[in-house]
C-alpha cells in the first residue's frame, strides 16, 4: 500500500505523517498520544521544557499509548549576552507591556542550557525517537542515542544542511520549505538565504542524500502528502494541519487566528524570540517590524517576550501573541485528529483511484 515504505516501518507508523513538535505546551500528552494512537508520530516540542516537566510528560503519554512517539530538541545557542543589550531591548518593549498593564520587574535571562540533561533523560526514559532542530548535536550524543535503539532525525532546510544531517549519521531529516510556519530550522546560512520552497527542496534532496526525507511546509491535507511523496519524501510533517484539532493545546485565540487568516497574512519576523519564525501577522509584529535590527539574540528574546505573550494569552488577546502559522492556512479546518488522519488518507486513496 502507498502508506507503508522503508520509514514508517522503521517508525511502526500505519500512515506516513508526523504531527511536527511544536514547542510552547501545544504538544500536550492528550494531543500527542492521540496522533499516535491513530497511526502517525506523536511528537513532544521539548525545546522550552524544563527535565522534570519533559520526564513527566514522557511517563504521561506511556500511560496513554503503546505506539511509537518522540521528543524534539531545539540544539542550544549561546548568544553574546550584555546587560546594555537587555536593557535596550526591554525598553524598545515597555510600550507593549504598558498596553497590556504589565508591572512589576523587568524579566532577565540566565544563560543555562538543560540540552544534556534532557538528551540524558530521552535515553533513560526509552522514547522511541528523537529529533532536533536549529543545527545538529555532537557525534557523541547521536552515537549515544543510536546505542539505545532510539531513531534519531535531523532537520535542514537547504540541501547542504540535508547532507551534513546523513553525514552526521541522521537516521531521517526533515525537509523544511519556506512555507512551514513556526521557527526556521536554518542552520548553516542567514535563515533569510535558505528560504527555498517545499516544492523545488525536496527532490534537490532526495537526489543528493540516501536517508528518508520528510517533507515539511505548507503541506495540510491528502494532495500535499500524495505531491511530496512523488517528489522522493517517505513521510509528511504537519504542524498548523494538526495545530487547529480539537485535542490541540494551543491557545483557542491562536486556533481561531488560523481558521481565519488567508495565505497573505504569514510573514517571517524575529521579534518574539531573536529568530526568524512565521506567523500570523498582528500589532506585536507591526509594532517592532522596523525595529527588528535593535531586539535581543535569540534565545534571549524569547525570555524578554514570554511575560508580554503569557500576559496576552491570560487576556485572550491575539494581537500580542506569537500565532505560528503556515502558509496553508486557508486549508485548516476545526476537526479532531483522527479525523484530520482519516480524512488524508481518504482523499490519497481517492486521488490514486482517479490518476
Amino acid at each position: 500500500m502507498w502508506y507503508q515504505n522503508k520509514l514508517t516501518e522503521l517508525l511502526g507508523l500505519d500512515y506516513p505523517i508526523i504531527q511536527a513538535p511544536m514547542a510552547g505546551g501545544v504538544t500536550t500528552s492528550r494531543f500527542v498520544s492521540t496522533v499516535s494512537n491513530a497511526g502517525a508520530l506523536g511528537m513532544i516540542g521539548a525545546g522550552y521544557m524544563q527535565p522534570d516537566e519533559l520526564r513527566f510528560q514522557i511517563r504521561e503519554i506511556k500511560s496513554l499509548t503503546t505506539r511509537t512517539f518522540g521528543v524534539n530538541l531545539f540544539i542550544p545557542e549561546q548568544p553574546g549576552i550584555s546587560e546594555e543589550g537587555i536593557n535596550e531591548a526591554n525598553e524598545l518593549l515597555q510600550p507593549l507591556r504598558n498596553t497590556l498593564g504589565i508591572k512589576g520587574e523587568l524579566p532577565t535571562y540566565e544563560n543555562g542550557s538543560t540540552f544534556e540533561e534532557k538528551v540524558k533523560m530521552i535515553i533513560e526514559e526509552k522514547v522511541p525517537v528523537c529529533s532536533f532542530t536549529f543545527g545538529i548535536p555532537s557525534e557523541d550524543i547521536i552515537r549515544e542515542l543510536k546505542k539505545h535503539k532510539i531513531i534519531v532525525i535531523g532537520t535542514a532546510t537547504t540541501v547542504n544542511e540535508a547532507v551534513i544531517n546523513e553525514n552526521m549519521g541522521m537516521d531521517a531529516v526533515v525537509v523544511q520549505g519556506s512555507e512551514a510556519g513556526g521557527h526556521r530550522g536554518t542552520f548553516i546560512k542567514d535563515a533569510q538565504e535558505s528560504l527555498i520552497g517545499l516544492m523545488a527542496l525536496v527532490p534537490q534532496v532526495v537526489d543528493r542524500v540516501s536517508i528518508p526525507v520528510i517533507a515539511s511546509g505548507g503541506v495540510m491535507d491528502g494532495r500535499g502528502l500524495i505531491a511530496s511523496m512523488f517528489l522522493g519524501s517517505k513521510a509528511v510533517q504537519m504542524g498548523t494541519a494538526f495545530l487547529t484539532t480539537i485535542e490541540s493545546g494551543a491557545h483557542e485565540e491562536h486556533k481561531n487566528a488560523i481558521l481565519q487568516a488567508t495565505e497573505d497574512e504569514t510573514m517571517l519576523t524575529t521579534v518574539f524570540s531573536g529568530k526568524p519564525a512565521r506567523g500570523i501577522n498582528n500589532q506585536f509584529m507591526k509594532e517592532l517590524k522596523h525595529s527588528e535590527h535593535l531586539i535581543a539574540a535569540y534565545p534571549i528574546q524569547h525570555y524578554l517576550t514570554s511575560p508580554i505573550r503569557k500576559e496576552a494569552a491570560r487576556q485572550n488577546n491575539p494581537e500580542f501573541m506569537s500565532l505560528w502559522s503556515g502558509q496553508g492556512v486557508r486549508m485548516s479546518q476545526r476537526q479532531t485528529v483522527h479525523e484530520l488522519i482519516n480524512g488524508i488518507v481518504s482523499q490519497v486513496d481517492q486521488l490514486l483511484k482517479e490518476f
